[in-house]
């Protein structure tokens, strides 16, 4: 790439690069594996970036890119491992969390006993705003895959979340 094309990757780049980081942990829901998910999102965009002729549409290229890399990373086998239940060192309860810090804590905690690809519809529909159709282009599948991925990904949302998914209605 020249100088000028390198100049734009870097302004995108640095423009973008916080709300693509945090729509990968809402996915995955650990940030040094969004980091990760999000740095493989941008290589794949410098590797292509001069092949793409609308640049209105990077945004979209970033989002199916990492969609994708979330799906692909779930498949792999160590990620099947699973953090131990108790940490060693739990920090102390105090009474003055912000509910609003419980909430996003418990909703993070059910998004990650969803499946992988039930959850990254949800994260695209409901916390990036995308409309069935622009989940559809995402992930590359029809309209009517996304609806079912979403009435299944919310059934095992509410299921993971039980008697918490009260404390979220009234949040």
């Amino acid at each position: 790439m020249d100088q000028r094309e390198e100049q734009e990757f870097a302004e995108y780049f640095a423009a973008r690069r916080e709300a693509v980081r945090r729509m990968a942990y809402m996915m995955c829901g650990d940030w040094h594996r969004a980091d990760d998910l999000a740095q493989t999102a941008f290589i794949a965009l410098h590797r292509h970036w001069r092949k793409v002729r609308d640049k209105g549409a990077l945004d979209a290229y970033v989002r199916r890119t990492l969609t994708r890399a979330v799906i692909d990373e779930s498949r792999r086998p160590w990620r099947r491992e699973r953090a131990a239940e108790v940490l060693p060192d739990r920090p102390v309860d105090s009474p003055d969390v912000d509910n609003s810090v419980a909430t996003k804590q418990t909703l993070l905690a059910g998004l990650q006993k969803v499946p992988p690809k039930q959850r990254a519809v949800l994260v695209l529909r409901f916390l990036e705003g995308l409309d069935v159709a622009g989940v559809a282009a995402v992930m590359k599948c029809s309209e009517g895959n996304v609806k079912s991925q979403s009435a299944r990904g919310l059934a095992a949302l509410r299921e993971a979340l039980g008697d918490e998914l009260g404390d979220l209605r009234s949040a």
